[in-house]
């Protein structure tokens, strides 16, 4: 088949606007990538899966395997829903985002669109200020179980896709080329949605952040990475009293209105079902069960349970671990440890200097960072909207990591 040139460009703009839509709505987002397939099948441009596929697709089929073998295959269902309808977005956008100028706009529109969901954020945040004093409540104990959302359901999810704005973001003004021109815009960018990662109070993500900011920062710059600790105590100091409040809550939590005595009974449970089942776990969807759930529960522990989300349990690699067997914690972690490796090696293969090359393979290795820290404490990839992002930063970043003779065709 002739390749379609207009085709090829109308596959582009679905891959790319289902990419941004999953800011705002999954079903916006599922419905554009479902037209974007339809699109490139048709439009007989060459199907593309980057390298890091290998590595996934055997997460996914350790996974089906499990499924295979639970007690209860129905039930797990949604997992085999999730491999249809979400990955697929690796040779989707991998296909139709082609050139280096593609892939930049595309995380122009990120940043545009998540400066606006981190606003409405701030929004939120100011309306449960004045909802907490309304109500004559101490601000902490009003806002932690219900906070800034943006448009999504959930903290963890506004929280996880702002993680991503803001490392691309910040990824831009370190390491494109012709930055100075955009400073005016890009430096309030990382204004906004770094003040709504703060102030959402979400401390996994604040790891993810540090650690990943970190990177970037020495990368850049050795000098700021080392003074990054610096001005982030200093920060503290200022800082509103509930951030204040809600980092020393990693070390003295306030009872059960903070996850941690909560975090480490899943992980207890998690610990005794990978004892119990390393090779296939419990099987995918199982975790959600109360009964199995409680069949895992130490016998030191026991109810009622603090406060949180038991369906899950709050961290990749034990949750996959436990659910799917060990095999697939280790498949989805080797994907995440390739293609960091990938993009390190490609940056090795770039000249000194600004390029488009590296700001895309420094901004993608910090999501990469950033999702790996996140999710020691965090089920971030079992989250949709979140993994949507993930999968189309992995696929820009192969698109990056390309040698340079490809690269040259491309753009």
């Amino acid at each position: 088949m002739v390749p379609s040139p207009w085709l090829g460009r109308l596959a582009l703009w679905l891959a790319a606007a289902s990419a941004v839509a999953i800011l705002l709505s999954i079903a916006v987002s599922q419905i554009l990538l479902a037209l974007a397939l339809a699109v490139l099948l048709l439009s007989g441009l060459p199907l593309r899966w980057p390298r890091v596929s290998i590595p996934l697709a055997l997460f996914l089929g350790w996974s089906l395997i499990a499924l295979a073998f639970s007690p209860d295959p129905h039930f797990g269902i949604p997992t085999v829903r999730k491999m249809f309808v979400v990955y697929p977005m690796l040779l989707i956008v991998y296909s139709s985002v082609r050139t280096l100028r593609e892939a930049r706009w595309l995380i122009f529109a990120w940043i545009g669109v998540g400066v606006i969901t981190a606003g409405r954020g701030l929004f939120q945040y100011a309306a449960d200020v004045a909802g907490a004093r309304a109500a004559h409540q101490n601000f902490y104990n009003y806002y932690i179980a219900d906070r800034i959302r943006g448009f999504m359901s959930h903290w963890m999810t506004f929280s996880g896709q702002e993680l991503f704005v803001l490392l691309l973001a910040v990824a831009f003004l370190l390491f494109s080329p012709g930055v100075k021109r955009w400073l005016w815009l890009g430096l309030p960018c990382v204004a906004v949605t770094g003040t709504a990662l703060i102030l959402s109070d979400t401390r996994t993500i604040w790891g993810a952040a540090v650690v990943a900011g970190f990177y970037l920062l020495w990368e850049w710059r050795k000098w700021a990475a080392i003074a990054m600790p610096v001005v982030l105590f200093l920060g503290l100091l200022v800082a509103p009293t509930a951030v204040q409040e809600r980092v020393r809550s990693i070390r003295d939590p306030h009872g059960q209105l903070d996850s941690n005595s909560q975090r480490k009974i899943v992980w207890s449970v998690g610990w005794q079902m990978i004892k119990a089942h390393p090779l296939l776990g419990v099987g995918p969807e199982e975790i959600r069960k109360k009964e199995v759930f409680d069949a895992y529960l130490p016998a030191n522990i026991h109810y009622p349970l603090p406060d949180g989300n038991y369906q899950h349990l709050h961290s990749i690699y034990i949750h996959y671990a436990a659910e799917d067997g060990v095999p697939a914690a280790f498949f989805l972690t080797g994907a995440l440890m390739l293609a960091i490796v990938d993009f390190h090696r490609a940056l090795r293969s770039l000249s000194a200097g600004r390029s488009n090359r590296r700001f895309l393979l420094e901004g993608a290795i910090a999501c990469v960072i950033g999702t790996m820290i996140s999710g020691i404490a965090e089920k971030n990839l079992g989250d949709t909207e979140v993994l949507t992002m993930f999968l189309t930063i992995l696929c820009i970043g192969y698109l990056a990591a390309a040698p340079p003779k490809v690269d040259s065709v491309t753009g």
